[in-house]
């Protein structure tokens, strides 16, 4: 024969206890709330009158801004080598000084030269020389670059002018003749004046 070993008790119906602890709960219930105001949205308020600036601000501003614009400068566009700086010249120089000069430009030689009457472009540099016995003429000869060429003109001197190419005699020039001429010729006009033709180079 089996024992029941359940140690369950069984409790009889419980009595009903009237709580003597207070509600813990902590919620607190209000009277219904009143109706609640309209919360209008914010609005930024309106300024009554919008401020102007002053004439004499108004002015420094635009001052300012004009010496800013001033100080800014565009950049430099690079310069390129124009067709005068890029091209090769002949000299002369009056033998026994030290002054030279470029054909870029024309030069008429003489005691006191003056330019042709009619002038196509840029007109010629006149250059003075020293005449003494005044066998120089006032305008004596012209030296003039032609492309490549250098062509002396005799413009009609009285006493003429003496040309001596290199590995060539000596020749004297009739009232207005020209000649061609090269590197290393001398031209004799005269009183101890002589023309020496240099070497092209470029302008400096």
């Amino acid at each position: 024969m089996k024992h029941d070993f359940d140690d369950t008790i069984t409790a009889g119906q419980r009595p009903q206890l009237q709580s003597t602890m207070p509600d813990l709960d902590d919620t607190i219930i209000i009277s219904a709330r009143r109706t609640a105001a309209v919360v209008k949205p914010y609005q930024r308020p309106v300024e009554s009158q919008a401020k102007q600036a002053s004439p004499t601000t108004a002015q420094e501003a635009a001052r300012l801004r004009a010496r800013a614009a001033a100080q800014v400068k565009p950049p430099r566009a690079p310069v390129e080598p124009t067709a005068a700086s890029s091209a090769l010249y002949y000299r002369v120089q009056l033998d026994g000084t030290g002054q030279m000069y470029s054909l870029e430009h024309a030069c008429v030689f003489g005691r006191d030269p003056r330019p042709p009457r009619i002038v196509k472009g840029v007109g010629p540099r006149l250059v003075a020389v020293q005449s003494p016995q005044r066998e120089v003429s006032e305008t004596h000869v012209e030296v003039r670059q032609l492309g490549a060429s250098v062509i002396v003109t005799d413009l009609r001197s009285t006493n003429g002018s003496i040309v001596q190419v290199p590995g060539n005699a000596a020749r004297k020039l009739r009232q207005g003749e020209s000649v061609v001429v090269s590197t290393g010729t001398l031209v004799d006009i005269g009183d101890g004046n002589i023309i020496r033709i240099l070497p092209r180079r470029r302008l400096e």
